[in-house]
């Protein structure tokens, strides 16, 4: 679910950056791409970020005969 919204706020990133290249002047084909590489980018980004909100259960394991 956090994959999902980090992809739809970098769509909405995108999008208004893609559209002040074109209202500046921009050629079309330099912002597709230009939208591409950013989307390749907030994808890799996206999946690497919310990686790190995975939590493993912290277990201690003590045996019958150990004190901690």
């Amino acid at each position: 679910m956090r994959f999902l919204a980090y992809i739809i706020g970098f769509l909405i990133l995108i999008a208004g950056l893609a559209w002040a290249a074109i209202e500046a002047g921009a050629p079309t084909l330099w912002v597709e791409i230009g939208a591409v590489i950013l989307f390749g980018i907030g994808i890799i980004t996206g999946a690497s970020r919310t990686r790190a909100y995975r939590t493993s259960p912290d277990v201690t394991v003590v045996r019958d005969n150990e004190v901690l």
